[in-house]
């Protein structure tokens, strides 16, 4: 006698939008086959706020300020970009000293960035102290950066030409004596991501991604490096003071989450050095330079190296106070790709740690429009699928 078994249902697990592994609204499916996931799919655009749509209805001091807002871990490096793109398309560069203090609090930030994402994947894998204590030794650069601008997340550093405030003797010693304390701290956490047990156990041979894949998916910043690639747009096109003050890329080889941990926090002693020499050799000299109210038409690429990777702005003048087109393209979604793709074949266990991994922000990432079909069905789409459609601007 034959018996007929019939085969399993697909079982999808959901994640999101509302999650404890994501401190951010994105939704992802994967499907299991017992504890085992054999695909993956991720629903983005929860926070899409319409920025870039919005400046075009400001002039171009005015969204200096919201693209500022797009994400507060990166907020000095979305003005930068712009700024350097503005700049650019008008014929003007910023004072030396003015590209140093840019490059000052880009270090800070990074910094910033890297040890929040360090606590937040901490917690990820259940280790609350990590957590604790990464989150308040950032405590030490939020005050630098409250010394120097007034403002813990968004610093409006920037102005268009150059900078708003100067650096004294004395917050530089600050900073200094900050940096000492860090340093210290950094090298007890990069000894706990490679020798603690179960932290090895939950990165170690995990989400490997070869350089090959890298290069297919696009992938770019700290997670890149880590797979044996030196994709650092601080290395590849130095902009503000990176050409006087030269950036060390670090490059792990073996790709999994562990190395990708490793690259961060040693890229934390390089972020410590850079600003140490922009304090000792900082520039003399003026903060501005004048900046015209109406731009010349032309439009422009500007690429900087935010925390995550690359971040390149798309910028079009038309010759008014206002852009005619402001377009951000943020790491995340260069990285994201590759987490539905690594997915596959690994614990459902591992999602949260593997998204963690890339570093995911899903306020700088999110830029989708909603477009309703003739038959009322809603189609969530990119904005290189609206290109390919003929479709530049939407009203």
């Amino acid at each position: 006698m034959t018996i007929q078994i019939d085969p399993p249902e697909k079982f999808i697990v959901p994640m999101g939008p509302q999650h404890p592994a994501l401190k951010e609204p994105g939704h992802f499916e994967f499907t299991v086959d017992g504890e085992i996931v054999t695909g993956a799919t991720v629903r983005l655009g929860y926070v899409h706020r319409g920025i870039e749509k919005a400046t075009e209805q400001r002039n171009w001091t005015q969204n200096l300020y919201l693209l500022e807002r797009i994400c507060g871990i990166c907020s000095h490096v979305h003005a930068t970009a712009y700024a350097l793109g503005v700049e650019k398309l008008a014929g003007v560069t910023a004072p030396p000293r003015a590209q140093a203090l840019r490059t000052l609090i880009g270090e800070l930030e990074r910094i910033h960035s890297h040890l929040l994402w360090l606590g937040v994947a901490a917690h990820e894998a259940g280790f609350d102290t990590l957590f604790m204590f990464t989150w308040r030794d950032r405590e030490t650069i939020m005050d630098a950066l409250e010394m120097l601008s007034g403002n813990r997340v968004n610093y409006s550093f920037n102005i268009l030409g150059g900078v708003k405030f100067d650096i004294t003797d004395e917050q530089a010693d600050k900073i200094r004596e900050g940096l000492d304390y860090l340093e210290g701290r950094t090298h007890h956490y990069l000894k706990v991501v490679t020798t603690d047990t179960i932290f090895r156990q939950r990165t170690r041979g995990v989400g490997v991604m070869t350089a090959a894949q890298v290069n297919e998916w696009g992938v770019v910043g700290p997670t890149a490096r880590a797979s044996g690639l030196t994709r650092d747009v601080r290395v590849d096109a130095p902009y503000a003071a990176y050409h006087d003050f030269p950036v060390k890329a670090v490059v792990g080889q073996t790709g999994d989450l562990e190395t990708r941990f490793v690259v961060r926090i040693e890229e934390l002693f390089e972020s410590y050095r850079i600003i140490r020499e922009l304090l000792d050799k900082m520039p003399p000299g003026e903060l501005t330079t004048r900046m015209p109210r109406k731009i010349k038409p032309g439009e422009t690429i500007s690429r900087v190296e935010a925390p995550r990777g690359e971040l390149l702005y798309f910028i079009r003048s038309t010759g008014g106070d206002m852009p005619d087109r402001v377009r951000a393209r943020p790491p995340t979604i260069c990285n994201l790709a590759s987490v539905t793709a690594l997915a596959v074949g690994h614990h459902l266990a591992d999602m949260p740690m593997l998204l963690t991994g890339v570093d995911p922000c899903f306020s700088c990432n999110d830029r989708a429009v909603l477009v309703k079909g003739v038959n009322g069905r809603s189609r969530e789409l990119s904005w290189s699928a609206l290109r390919q459609m003929g479709i530049e601007h939407y009203r």
